[in-house]
């Protein structure tokens, strides 16, 4: 067994499955997917701590035991197409690949999709496709999505992403107010997304996520 192995087999037992994570599904990939790969090379030796890790501009990839439990809770099934907002790196989407049918992964930044592009291929991952856009604008053109994952914090929804769900669908984001930060899983019913809260988290709200100050003269 390898260090990173080992390392990635101790994160999950220290750090994912004592925070009720249960589904195999969830505890298969993330014993799977090499983190190490995902991760900004200068950075590769603390891929499997117990914390989010900086990707720059503001950005984080969500720490093990964040990402574990919010995948949990969205409930992703093997048939599934899940739209991954915010991928960085690509490994969020590599996890959420072994567990649905396909995944569109999004970055704003050109660069970082050819770099994710890149890690997921090396890593062996082929139900994936990275689009360059705006987050905050989702992919209509490949939705709509039986799953939609926000992998960072979020003020307030964008209608158009609610509009990508299908119905019946689920979407997981982390809701910031303030220094608060909780998850929140929605299910759309009759057109409407209805949210209930999952646990509380934190991550930096993303580009485009942010609640609009409105003033009054």
């Amino acid at each position: 067994m390898s260090d990173f192995q080992a390392l990635r087999t101790m994160m999950v037992d220290t750090q994912v499955r004592p925070s009720d994570v249960a589904k195999y599904p969830v505890i298969e990939a993330m014993l799977t997917i090499p983190r190490e790969v995902f991760v900004p090379d200068s950075l590769r030796s603390a891929a499997y701590a117990d914390t989010a890790i900086d990707l720059g501009a503001g950005r984080a990839m969500l720490e093990p035991r964040t990402l574990a439990k919010l995948l949990d809770a969205v409930d992703i099934g093997d048939d599934d197409m899940v739209l991954d907002l915010g991928c960085g790196l690509g490994y969020s989407a590599a996890v959420i690949a072994r567990m649905a049918d396909f995944v569109v992964a999004m970055e704003e930044d050109a660069g970082q999709v050819d770099e994710a592009e890149a890690r997921l291929s090396a890593a062996g991952v082929d139900n994936v496709a990275v689009i360059a856009g705006p987050l905050a604008e989702g992919d209509a053109r490949h939705g709509p999505y039986d799953v939609i994952v926000v992998e960072g914090g979020v003020e307030t929804l964008p209608e158009a992403l609610a509009d990508q769900l299908k119905e019946g669908g689920r979407i997981a984001a982390i809701f910031i107010e303030g220094r608060v930060g909780a998850v929140r899983i929605g299910h759309k019913q009759d057109g409407h997304v209805y949210w209930r809260f999952a646990f509380n988290a934190g991550a930096p709200v993303l580009p485009g996520f942010e609640k609009v100050t409105e003033f009054a003269l």
